[in-house]
């Protein structure tokens, strides 16, 4: 798939930039890109929840009064979970939600979002570019550029680039990520994709089988 480069004025130069069809053109797999989103988002979480069993409250194990005989039912102690401030029957407890998925997998999850994308028309292709210094208005005039200052944008740099960096993190939607950060999850949430053309042969690099 051959695209058009653009400036960082968003106008069209004579440049063109192949996107492989292996990465960029494939049929997307909706199973994949769900097991590597469900993954990133498990792996956020912390998992340190907690709430007391019968065994863990304080007070008093006395039983309250005998088993038979009372016309009620049976109780048992006071930190009996049926009475207001007893215990928890089966509370969440300490866990860790991350999971395995294999290497192929999650390419082919990457490849599917950066096919779905392409086939969207939702990335442009940009000149390699950089700011002097961090400066967040003119990150936005930039997005205004390509008409994407209310769009969800995910800008794709070959290498760490620490001006852009500092220049997009006070913009709500957008972000910037390196090659190699790329991951499901930022592309799938991505309305608008912004490769710089350089980090192109990173990704294909990378992702391709």
């Amino acid at each position: 798939m051959l695209v058009k480069v653009y400036n960082k004025e968003g106008q069209e130069t004579a440049a063109t930039v192949e996107l492989p069809d292996a990465v960029f053109g494939i049929e997307p797999n909706t199973h994949a890109m769900y097991l590597d989103v469900k993954q990133y988002l498990a792996h956020q979480r912390q998992g340190t929840h907690k709430a007391k069993e019968r065994s863990e409250m304080s007070g008093s194990t006395r039983k309250l009064h005998k088993q038979k005989g009372t016309g009620g039912a049976r109780k048992g102690d006071i930190n009996n979970p049926l009475y207001k401030g007893g215990a928890r029957v089966f509370g969440p407890k300490p866990r860790d939600y991350s999971f395995k998925l294999n290497k192929k997998v999650k390419a082919l999850a990457r490849r599917s979002a950066l096919s779905q994308k392409a086939a969207g028309s939702q990335i442009t292709v940009l000149e390699d570019f950089t700011f002097e210094a961090p400066k967040t208005s003119a990150f936005a005039r930039f997005l205004s550029g390509f008409q994407a200052s209310n769009q969800r944008v995910l800008v794709v740099t070959s290498d760490k680039n620490e001006a852009l960096v500092l220049s997009s993190r006070n913009l709500q939607k957008a972000r910037v990520v390196r090659a190699e950060d790329l991951n499901t999850y930022e592309l799938m949430k991505a309305s608008r994709l912004l490769l710089m053309s350089s980090s192109v042969g990173k990704i294909s690099q990378q992702l391709n089988p």
